[in-house]
């Protein structure tokens, strides 16, 4: 068990989009950030990606699962290693299945195997608690949002958006105490971001992503497949509310028949629209978005973002935060919680009936 002193925590996220790890060092003492330390990011390649394709949608026990897992703890081993003075780390793994309300949840990659491999306690299975006790198990990084807001001097609620392959935002008032604290935190998944465009671009362009929304820049919405998009259940769902990334596998059907352009267009015009419907749910609209993960880059889904929730966007860097590392510094901030008995997720951000603590705690030994 930590005492109440900040620790040099290190956190690593695989995440939604398949490009690889990324790992950074967060000094906190669970509570409040004291300092960002380094970073660092192993992409996967080709083999590795597939294997991990080939899993997803999987639980323990299906075919692949395993290969998936070996890739998945190798990548991160690997990254890891790379790290020196580290007293804890948070091991996200990579999520493969999530059914809150079916068969749980699903991250590939065992804690106990990287705490042997690099001679440090490490945090894992982040999510089980929380659904096991009612929770959506996700997201995670709101409780790390909160303290973000803190050290970037908010004053006003705002709300992180992370657009990596599923979007989600994180509504934040940081005038209340403590995150867990009743109207601190609101959080969930607005619906799909990049993986629907990067599993478009993959299949009809052989690349990884619209890079600068180059494509997506030359087409036109198709507004009649957005307004069908935006029946889906789950934008009328009271949050918290939590997705996988294949729950709208249909849309890439919705947009077959478009042109490649058209294509690219309205399916980040769909993740911006996700966003706005999401904002409906806020308790007051945030003085602005922060956005991070991939889909910040794209300057055509930045655009769209504004256009579409009429409210101001930036990327977190304008605010002194990294949008590459957010939530591999989320994990390594949540591992320190979970060390000092810390709770981890709230009604507010899962769902789940009251305030609950989560993770196991892996020892080298």
């Amino acid at each position: 068990m930590l005492k109440d002193r900040p620790v040099r925590a290190l956190g690593t996220m695989s995440g939604t989009s398949l490009d690889g790890v990324d790992a950074a060092v967060v000094v906190t003492d669970g509570e409040r950030i004291v300092a960002f330390g380094d970073t660092a990011y192993r992409p996967y390649s080709e083999d590795e990606r597939a294997a991990i394709t080939e899993a997803l949608g999987c639980w323990p026990g299906d075919r692949g699962v395993d290969a998936a897992a070996e890739v998945v703890e190798t990548a991160h081993a690997e990254l890891m290693a790379r790290f020196d003075g580290i007293d804890i780390a948070g091991f996200h793994g990579q999520t493969l299945a999530h059914e809150p309300r079916g068969r749980g949840t699903h991250q590939a990659g065992d804690g106990d195997v990287l705490a042997k491999a690099l001679g440090l306690p490490v945090v894992w299975d982040f999510r089980s608690t929380d659904i096991r006790l009612g929770g959506q198990g996700a997201p995670l990084a709101p409780f790390f949002h909160f303290a973000c807001a803190r050290w970037i001097g908010a004053k006003a609620p705002v709300a992180f958006v992370n657009l990596g392959g599923v979007g989600n935002l994180t509504w934040v008032d940081p005038s209340r105490d403590r995150p867990e604290d009743t109207g601190a935190l609101l959080a969930f998944d607005t619906g799909p971001a990049n993986a629907p465009l990067n599993d478009l671009m993959r299949a009809r362009r052989g690349v990884e992503c619209d890079r600068d929304g180059a494509l997506g820049s030359q087409g036109v919405v198709d507004e009649a497949i957005i307004a069908a998009f935006l029946e889906h259940p789950h934008f009328h769902r009271m949050p918290p509310k939590s997705l996988d990334r294949n729950a709208f596998s249909d849309l890439m059907a919705q947009v077959a028949q478009l042109s490649d352009a058209d294509a690219a267009a309205t399916l980040t015009a769909a993740a911006a629209s996700a966003v706005a419907a999401g904002l409906e749910h806020c308790p007051v609209p945030p003085e602005r978005l922060l956005i991070t993960g991939g889909g910040r880059l794209n300057p055509l889904m930045m655009a769209m973002l504004v256009e579409r929730t009429g409210v101001a966007a930036v990327q977190v860097e304008d605010v002194g935060l990294d949008g590459d590392m957010l939530e591999a510094q989320a994990f390594a901030f949540l591992a320190v919680r979970v060390a000092r008995g810390l709770a981890t997720s709230c009604p507010g951000t899962t769902g789940v009936a009251a305030a609950v603590g989560g993770g196991k705690i892996s020892h080298p030994a």
